[in-house]
């Protein structure tokens, strides 16, 4: 692509070189830098990608775009060097622009929020599906191109990346496309040049404050998302969270509200719960879905209220909603031969452990124990630890504190965080045991008919990291192997 064209979605503040020139490929990883190549440096949260900028020019690159002026030479012999305000923003126009404005051929809809964005993107990308459209996911679990599977290796993908999958999505004759917005991927501008069709917002706890540093600054790095919507989108909020209307206070999309106890757009109760699903009464009309909890009801008015906003026929949605089935690691039911019952699920927050402890409590037959296995990832939050550690205990007959994903920290290090949260009492009915797959085991052993064990945290994930070493770790193998 002619230099050009890409230079026509940047504002530059300074070009220096020659502009009509073509190029072979576009990359931030300045390893990856061959001849006619475009190096875009970025200041990254551990690397400054400025500091490469001499290497890529030797290599042959076409051009440079970069933000800090003291890496622009005095002038060039070949290689040419754009100077943006902001590359992070820079790399997302140009990713758009290199692979042909994808997002501009579906109709893209964004799901942010702490909690319940994999299930909510998801679910309608199988509802979408189911109701005779074709489409495309990108979540933390699986991103999908119609039935392809493609590995996701975070909740939002690089721009280049994210641009490169929604463009196979159009390749796919997909018309739809639904992705989880982290707020990572706001911050960091991986979204920039994307065109939304509509945004969803679930609910916001704590969550990434080793990044974000203040609840605020988290809360309003997701605003944004909802800030920069253009007028002819749609915006859904949940009106029970507190952060619902503020999400949606300066949107230019046309709102709509859903709410599982005030009034708002859309509305549902329930009638009937067990572990096999619910009979909701929705905007007036009863359904049974195969899945659990008051959060899972939040869940689906979501996913609801899109899908009316996009357009589906309410009846139809109704009745595709009762044919869906939960999504992987979350809420997941194990039954065991002995009578007993597990629930994975990727509760890794403090708002979602309380969730699912208080969805399975109302569920489960009076007597019976709850058994909870829980454990905290590393190099992440260490202020949520000891509120883990709290609300698990205060919602369980019985405690197991065990590894998550230790990742570059000393698990027992981690293990001592949880434990700050317990009076001396509880610790004393608490089972600390550091191996994930000896502490899911005890819990097993320890369960009796009628127990419910809920193993969370990694939900999905299929390893674990410790020590820097990443293995092979499922929670469902481990239930299974030990039922």
């Amino acid at each position: 692509m002619n230099l050009n064209v890409l230079l026509s979605a940047l504002s530059p503040l300074r070009v220096l070189g020659a502009t009509d020139k073509e190029v072979h490929a576009i990359h931030f990883d300045s390893r990856r830098i061959g001849p006619n190549d475009l190096f875009v440096a970025q200041a990254g949260t551990a690397v400054d990608g400025h500091q490469f900028i001499g290497q890529c020019a030797e290599k042959g690159a076409a051009a440079i775009v970069l933000s800090n002026a003291d890496y622009m030479p005095a002038e060039t012999t070949g290689c040419t060097y754009i100077l943006v305000d902001d590359t992070d923003r820079a790399l997302g126009l140009m990713a758009d622009t290199w692979y042909g404005h994808p997002s501009s051929q579906l109709t893209l809809v964004g799901v942010t929020g702490t909690n319940g964005k994999t299930t909510i993107a998801t679910l309608l990308y199988k509802l979408t599906r189911a109701m005779g459209h074709r489409a495309g996911l990108l979540s933390t679990v699986c991103n999908y191109i119609e039935d392809e599977a493609v590995p996701a290796t975070h909740t939002t993908p690089d721009a280049l990346e994210l641009n490169g999958l929604l463009a196979r999505m159009v390749e796919a004759g997909c018309t739809y496309a639904f992705m989880e917005v982290s707020s990572h991927a706001i911050a960091q501008q991986r979204i920039a040049g994307l065109a939304f069709d509509g945004g969803l917002f679930t609910n916001l706890t704590r969550d990434h404050i080793d990044y974000h540093k203040t609840f605020d600054n988290y809360r309003d790095t997701k605003k944004r998302f909802f800030d920069e919507l253009p007028k002819t989108a749609f915006a859904v909020t949940n009106i029970d969270d507190k952060n619902g209307l503020v999400m949606t206070q300066n949107t230019r999309a046309h709102v709509t509200t859903y709410s599982t106890r005030a009034l708002a757009d859309y509305r549902a109760q329930i009638l009937e719960e067990g572990f096999d699903g619910m009979l909701l009464q929705v905007n007036g009309q009863e359904v049974f879905v195969p899945l659990v909890g008051r959060f899972n009801v939040s869940n689906l008015l979501c996913i609801y209220g899109a899908a009316l906003s996009l357009g589906f026929d309410k009846t139809e949605v109704l009745r595709v909603l009762s044919t869906l089935t939960p999504v992987n690691g979350r809420f997941e039911t194990i039954r065991s031969e002995r009578g007993w019952t597990a629930i994975v699920d990727y509760a890794h927050t403090p708002d979602a452990v309380d969730n699912v402890i208080q969805t399975i409590r109302e569920i489960k037959k009076e007597g019976a124990k709850l058994i909870t296995v829980v454990g905290c990832g590393g190099n992440r939050d260490k202020g949520k630890r000891p509120m883990m550690a709290q609300i698990a205990k205060r919602g369980s007959e019985q405690l197991i504190l065990t590894s998550d994903n230790p990742r570059d920290e000393e698990p027992m290090a981690i293990l001592e965080d949880m434990k700050a949260g317990l009076t001396a009492d509880e610790l004393r009915q608490t089972l600390v045991i550091e191996d994930r797959e000896e502490a899911i085991k005890t819990a097993c052993m320890l369960a009796q008919a009628g127990d419910v064990i809920l193993v969370a945290g990694k939900g999905h994930e299929d390893y674990q990291i410790v020590r820097g070493v990443k293995h092979h770790f499922d929670d469902h193998e481990m239930i299974r192997k030990y039922a």
